[in-house]
């Protein structure tokens, strides 16, 4: 596959070509969407903020975060709350906390009806708060909890302290001087317990500051995904495969796209090029039948790898093509004789040129077109014919199925003398006359069948 295929061009291509394939695929996905929507029922969310004053590090934030959501506040919600068959393990994933700007923690509850919501969200908020003051120190000795009564009683003792050491014998003792020191140490260490209770006091009065913002406003909307979001995403989801897949298909094809490449597998010399207008030809029998109905509804009977056929000349010009090509073909041969126009399958670009080329030729040589499968190529013996002129359409086949058909080609006693490639134009007003009567597409002889007719000019 070219480098085309990463472009937005050939994306667009996709669209305008396969646009009915992909509404079909992106109806489908949408009904997936709402299946899905009907296996799974509504949630609501919603949320309750507990504000930490004071000063707070984004890492002790996150740790509060956690906390609010662990199996032991968990547990403790639905202990309060007591819905059947729920379980703090149940809760978790329906109970999310994080921490947001201004020191505060949302906590976010979700639950099959709005109701149920808000209350799961108020009851982990609370659960949140008591928790903390209670791994806080809450509810231990009073005289313990208060700083303040502590800095008193601090300061109490180091008075005492002072005095004891003014009382203290005046002399110039052993034991008086030790005596002095030794209060002096006390009162240095009450101090700087002082001054360490001082900046500690800030951190532990931090959880027993924690407040409950209120009550979780009860849910208006479904939280995400709603039905409507399941709908348009299956449609979304499907669309892009289909489109991935056409462009994963272009990828991996093998199909040759250049005239040397066509010759060079067929074993033969490229004769030229002929434009084939993009008017609709009649109905061949394989065209009936209700897989080619849903091929054609789908827009699968015309090929998007390839690029939108640019503007050809009039029915003069493209006649000039095929009568240059009759002329090469009749300069390779060393004498006039009969050759097999040999199509493949299923091309119908093919076909006609291969019938405006019989028509062109006017006898001079006599050409028989023949249609060899690509799947298993069979090409009929010689009898008049002494040679075979292959004739596809651009960008159709792999380079193992033209190999195929040279080989079996070659197993009925025909040389290939010649390809010739068929691209499909835009037709534009004609010049001149009318086109020839004898240009319609012909019926091309099945291999192997007693129809024996043969198309001459």
């Amino acid at each position: 596959m070219s480098e085309d295929t990463i472009r937005l061009a050939t994306i667009g291509r996709i669209l305008r070509r396969r646009w009915r394939l992909l509404t079909v695929l992106a109806v489908l996905g949408a009904l997936c969407g709402f299946g899905a929507s009907a296996l799974f029922p509504p949630q609501y969310t919603t949320s309750a903020s507990v504000l930490l004053p004071g000063a707070w590090q984004d890492r002790e934030l996150l740790t509060q975060a956690e906390i609010a959501t662990s199996s032991v506040v968990l547990d403790r919600v639905a202990a309060t709350l007591g819905w059947a068959g729920v379980s703090g393990s149940d809760l978790r994933g329906r109970v999310s906390a994080t921490a947001a700007d201004g020191n505060i923690i949302k906590i976010s509850g979700t639950a099959e009806t709005p109701e149920r919501a808000q209350q799961l969200s108020d009851q982990a908020a609370q659960q949140f708060v008591s928790f903390a003051l209670r791994i806080a120190g809450d509810g231990t000795d009073p005289q313990a909890a208060q700083p303040e009564a502590l800095r008193q009683l601090v300061a109490q003792a180091s008075r005492r302290i002072t005095d004891l050491a003014d009382a203290a014998a005046p002399g110039q003792t052993v034991d008086a001087v030790q005596t002095r020191t030794e209060l002096v140490k006390m009162r240095t260490a009450l101090q700087d317990a002082m001054k360490k209770l001082d900046q500690a006091d800030p951190a532990t009065n931090k959880a027993g500051s924690m407040v409950v913002m209120g009550s979780a406003a009860r849910p208006t909307g479904e939280a995400a995904p709603t039905r409507i979001q399941l709908v348009a995403g299956g449609a979304l989801v499907f669309l892009l495969i289909g489109v991935v897949g056409h462009l994963g298909a272009a990828r991996a094809s093998r199909r040759l796209r250049t005239e040397p490449e066509i010759a060079a597998a067929l074993r033969s010399v490229f004769l030229g090029a002929v434009d084939v207008s993009g008017e609709r030809s009649a109905k061949r029998p394989e065209d009936r039948g209700p897989k080619a109905l849903v091929r054609r509804l789908l827009g699968l009977d015309v090929r998007w790898d390839v690029p939108a056929p640019h503007a050809s000349g009039d029915e003069a010009d493209r006649q000039a093509r095929y009568r240059r090509v009759c002329a090469r073909l009749r300069d390779r041969l060393p004498t006039p004789r009969r050759l097999l126009v040999v199509v493949p399958g299923g091309d119908r670009l093919a076909h006609r040129a291969a019938g405006q080329l019989v028509a062109e030729a006017g006898g001079e040589p006599a050409l028989r077109v023949v249609e060899v499968s690509v799947d298993r190529p069979l090409v009929p013996y010689r009898e008049d014919e002494s040679g075979a002129l292959v004739v596809l359409g651009a960008g159709s086949r792999t380079a193992a199925e033209l190999a195929g058909i040279a080989e079996a080609c070659a197993e009925a006693g025909h040389e290939v003398v010649g390809v010739v490639v068929a691209g499909l134009v835009r037709a534009r007003p004609n010049r001149s006359a009318a086109p020839r009567p004898d240009a319609a597409e012909p019926v091309p002889v099945p291999v192997g069948g007693d129809d024996t007719r043969r198309a001459s000019g």
